[in-house]
């Protein structure tokens, strides 16, 4: 093992608090949240059982180590499915987020909030602001 991924081996969780190990080296049956969602599964209030930290130089993170925290699967529950009207009412929710409040068209993506318009129409006021 390498010297990076023992200093990440820690199952027993008496140097990190929680049982910890590097990275792809958890057992079978920890998994991370997103894990659990691509096998239709959500945590079901257990606590965190668990973390894998990897070094990173991505993100900016805080002393170049990452960490994502595992959950039991054993422990875990089906997802729950949403009902008509919250299916109706996200739907309705997207939907303002797409329609620009300038030219009031759906534009097939969610509008930039720095901007506040779609690109059209961001273009458009720039243009007028340049002339």
């Amino acid at each position: 093992m390498s010297r990076i991924r023992a200093r990440f081996w820690d199952p027993t969780g008496q140097r990190y608090g929680i049982p910890t190990w590097p990275w792809r080296m958890a057992p079978p049956h920890l998994l991370t949240l997103r894990q659990l969602a691509a096998a239709g599964l959500r945590p079901g209030g257990q606590g965190v059982q668990g973390q894998v930290l990897w070094r990173s130089r991505r993100y900016h993170a805080r002393g170049g180590v990452r960490a994502a925290y595992l959950y039991d699967v054993r422990f875990a529950l089906p997802k729950r499915t949403p009902t008509t009207r919250q299916r109706v009412a996200l739907a309705k929710a997207n939907a303002a987020r797409r329609t620009c409040p300038d030219c009031s068209r759906d534009v097939g993506y969610v509008l930039p909030r720095h901007l506040g318009t779609c690109l059209d129409c961001a273009d458009r006021r720039e243009m007028e602001h340049a002339a």
